[in-house]
């Protein structure tokens, strides 16, 4: 497990949470469309944030399901883990 939540980890942990498959390249390029793009909403989402709290014992930013795009959730997703560190 890494220090930093990767695109990688993003894209599995939105098929495992929200059964929606996206793969990191198109995370990558696509970085700042919304989550709906994907088809993610903010349930889907807030079960993303729920299994990176189990995984990393952090607690996300209140708002994290909220973020509009993955670049959003990743930076402050990571700003979180950074600051709890």
């Amino acid at each position: 497990m890494n220090d930093r939540i990767t695109v990688e980890e993003l894209a599995e942990l939105m098929k495992k949470t929200a059964g929606v498959t996206v793969s990191p390249e198109q995370l990558r390029r696509r970085g700042e469309a919304e989550f709906a793009t994907f088809g993610i909403d903010s349930l889907g989402l807030l079960g993303v944030v729920g299994e990176l709290e189990n995984r990393y014992g952090t607690p996300m930013p209140a708002d994290a399901e909220r973020c509009r795009s993955p670049r959003q959730f990743l930076d402050l997703a990571n700003g979180a883990l950074m600051a709890g560190a």
